[in-house]
């Protein structure tokens, strides 16, 4: 087990196995490699470009810690009380007496995260003062009319997010905005989509999650509404710098909760190759 955490920059690897929709899945099998080992993967690479970089699983549950203590994957337990992999972060950072700067919250059910995209936000934390950072996709026009079509089968698949002067979110939701009301004569203007398609991967600053559960939760997380974690944050006045990045041409998804989603990431894999 890595022992050296105490560094500016932490990736917290959340992993419930008993999860509702798919029990067991952080050690389910990819193209025959548990998604814990996948994801942990990913981060783990990002040691070899920043120095002060440290990545931790934070579990609570021990076959998932036997696993990782067996394949040398930096793994710890947290309460079981946590809600969500946010307080799990924030957990595993108390528990170990750490104070990063930065906590990157990358999710264990997430094995397609192009590591690069976790890079762009550790790049953007350097040079941009915020309490969080989180990144977002520009879509073409091809990919919004995707996306509206997707609407019509799935209205509340996909996260959409508007920004101000400075890069800064304004507002995430799941419906589309910015509302385009005349699309051709946008098309006509635009070379590409005003649209930014929000990717849920969160870097938060030790202060800002210290205080996460201190913050009034917003109207619009409840599942009822828009049902979006991330809007307490702006509720409560707290600034999110979104980070523009990209696939660089690759295909990807959501989180695994299901066997038809392991199916697909393990198409794309063999279409894309490894990262």
């Amino acid at each position: 087990m890595f022992t050296d955490f105490n560094k500016n920059i932490l990736t917290v690897i959340p992993a419930r196995y008993d999860s509702s929709r798919l029990p067991g899945k952080p050690l389910m099998k990819i193209k025959g490699t548990e998604m814990i080992k996948r994801v942990s993967a990913i981060a783990s690479g990002l040691c070899l470009t920043n120095s002060d970089y440290a990545y931790i699983v934070a579990t609570d549950d021990e076959r998932i810690i036997n696993f990782c203590e067996a394949n040398n994957i930096n793994v710890a337990m947290t309460s079981k009380d946590c809600g969500n992999g946010t307080e799990r972060c924030w957990n595993v950072v108390e528990k170990l007496k750490l104070t990063p700067q930065l906590i990157i919250n990358l999710q264990g059910d997430n094995p397609l995260c192009p590591p690069w995209v976790i890079q762009d936000i550790i790049d953007e934390w350097r040079k941009t003062e915020a309490d969080v950072y989180t990144p977002a996709v520009a879509l073409s026009w091809d990919e919004y009319d995707k996306l509206l079509a997707s609407k019509q089968k799935t209205p509340f698949s996909g996260t959409t997010v508007i920004k101000d002067k400075n890069g800064f979110a304004l507002a995430f939701s799941k419906n589309i905005i910015p509302a385009i009301r005349q699309p051709e004569k946008a098309k006509n203007m635009l070379t590409i989509s005003p649209i930014l398609r929000h990717i849920g991967l969160y870097a938060y600053t030790y202060q800002t999650l210290g205080k996460y559960n201190e913050q009034e939760e917003s109207p619009y997380e409840k599942s009822y509404m828009e049902g979006l974690e991330q809007m307490r944050f702006l509720y409560n006045g707290l600034k999110i710098k979104l980070v523009e990045t990209n696939y660089r041409g690759r295909e990807t998804t959501g989180g695994v909760d299901s066997l038809e989603d392991i199916k697909r990431v393990e198409e794309i894999l063999e279409k894309y190759g490894e990262f």
